[in-house]
């Protein structure tokens, strides 16, 4: 598997490698040099260039530059979903209309249907 979660061995500093180089990546993609990163980023050129390089930055520093580089959808792993019950789930089918019925008007006591 290609999950970095299943290589126990890794380690923290070859971790932020690994995302300075996705951080590199993506600005290089974008064509859009540190300067302009970091400027719209709200951040020192000098954060960027430790991002990339694979140092140590706060999690901020790194959300902002992920905004900016359009790539917060790394972070959908993070979302927990719930998790439904099979049982739950049969009872809220059951629930659920099968049919269409036609309407029935509504019969007063002065209409007797003649």
């Amino acid at each position: 598997m290609n999950d970095i979660s299943y290589h126990p061995s890794y380690s923290d500093a070859a971790i932020l490698r690994e995302i300075g180089e996705f951080v590199k990546a993506k600005r290089i993609d974008h064509n859009l040099t540190q300067d302009e990163v970091a400027e719209r980023a709200a951040i020192s050129r000098s954060t960027l260039s430790l991002t990339e390089r694979g140092e140590n930055i706060g999690l901020i520093n790194l959300l902002k530059v992920l905004r900016v580089l359009d790539a917060l959808y790394v972070f959908d792993l993070f979302k927990v979903e719930p998790k439904i019950s099979p049982m739950l789930l049969a009872k809220e089918d059951e629930k659920k209309r099968k049919r269409a019925s036609k309407s029935n008007p509504q019969i007063t006591k002065d209409d007797l249907g003649w």
